[in-house]
């Protein structure tokens, strides 16, 4: 089991006698001293934090803080929801990094097998890598989305490490992405070659500008297994708590849209906050936007239809869109209201799940005008 990978939460950290009943502390099931690691049956989310920093460049603090954002989460009211959450407490570092990042591998395998999401709290954004390679037992390619100003692909040569675990991750065995998003990137920070290699490879990625009308990254979001938030994409104004952190990015509520957006989708099956510095931290303001941006996944979370990958299609409502000889099937979801259009190709089965690329109404729109989006472009010829 993976208690032995955890220690309790500080006692410091709440106080059981203290603060309203509906205060998210009061509801959540948590690994202490007295009471020992929660009974995991029934719980939908589990909360838990990565005490590692070594790999974390420019910013090795990172490894410490996660119990500032649990007193501000604690201190949060619940929302109308009905969601069983567990803190887990933290993961200590291990002798040497691969130590910790096998703990969090199988802690992530194991939460994900038992239909628990998991909520991490870095630690370095290096955990990712760990987090990607803890669905190496579920036999399935997955779709990894960052929100970074980023790529972080570094050099080949790099070890491990913030700047490069990107290309760790596409290049070592066995490789299980199918898709990479970058959510938030800034020119200036990644070369051209980068850029160049991230559209050869049929990847996907928004500057930080495309993102002030924040609903574009909605279908993103619905088509990622794996979401992970480094809060250098949050400009330094609105949380200074990062030893990298930026002037420009995005603004609070966009990245709080952006995690309920997370929440919401029923393919994300874990979700990542890194790179958090509590050294840097005035007044507690990036500790108090990282806890409401978990109140806004939990949101989300609660608000789940089971659309695809999980619900049938088959009371959807199809749409046909002929297009330079072929036609493209659009779907809206019954649920949601939702939209996704198909990928018409034969395809192996630990595929099929990504023949349904979600899309907007707006992405309709444009393909009756001949306009396919790019999304079906690249997902069709990944498939082909």
């Amino acid at each position: 089991m993976i208690q032995e990978f955890f220690i309790p939460i500080s006692k410091d950290v709440f106080d059981q006698n203290q603060g309203s009943s509906n205060q998210i502390g009061h509801q959540v099931h948590k690994h202490t001293k007295e009471q020992g690691f929660p009974d995991l049956e029934n719980i939908g989310l589990a909360v838990f934090d990565v005490r590692e920093g070594r790999n974390a460049i420019g910013n090795n603090e990172t490894a410490i803080g996660a119990d500032g954002i649990r007193k501000e989460l604690y201190k949060l009211c619940i929302g109308n929801w009905n969601v069983s959450i567990a803190d887990l407490g933290s993961i200590n570092e291990g002798n040497s990094v691969s130590d910790t990042y096998y703990a969090v591998q199988e802690t992530v395998a194991f939460l994900v097998k038992q239909n628990i999401l998991p909520v991490i709290i870095g630690g370095g954004q290096d955990l990712i890598y760990a987090n990607y390679r803890g669905y190496n037992q579920l036999d399935q390619t997955v779709n990894l989305a960052v929100a970074s100003p980023k790529f972080n692909f570094g050099d080949i040569e790099d070890t491990l490490n913030s700047n490069s675990y990107l290309s760790k991750i596409i290049l070592e065995e066995p490789c299980n992405l199918f898709n990479y998003a970058n959510l938030g990137y800034q020119t200036y920070y990644n070369s051209q070659e980068e850029i160049s290699l991230i559209e050869s490879l049929n990847f996907e990625s928004f500057r930080v500008g495309a993102l002030n009308d924040i609903s574009i990254a909605e279908p993103v979001m619905r088509d990622a297994d794996i979401v992970a938030i480094d809060m250098g994409v949050v400009r330094s104004s609105v949380a200074p708590a990062n030893g990298n952190a930026n002037p420009n990015g995005l603004k609070g509520d966009a990245i709080c849209a952006l995690s309920r957006y997370a929440g919401i989708s029923d393919k994300v099956t874990s979700f990542g906050i890194y790179e958090y510095n509590k050294i840097f931290d005035v007044n507690n303001q990036t500790s108090k936007l990282i806890s409401q941006m978990i109140w806004y996944f939990i949101e989300g979370f609660s608000l789940r239809t089971n659309d695809y990958p999980y619900g049938s299609k088959e009371n959807y409502l199809k749409y046909l869109v002929p297009f330079e000889g072929n036609v493209i099937t659009f779907y809206q979801s019954d649920k949601s209201q939702r939209w996704w259009m198909q990928v018409d190709v034969p395809t192996m089965s630990r595929y099929k799940r990504h023949v349904l690329v979600p899309c907007s109404y707006d992405d309709y729109l444009k393909a009756i005008e001949q306009n396919i989006p790019e999304r079906w472009f690249n997902v069709n010829r990944k498939l082909t």
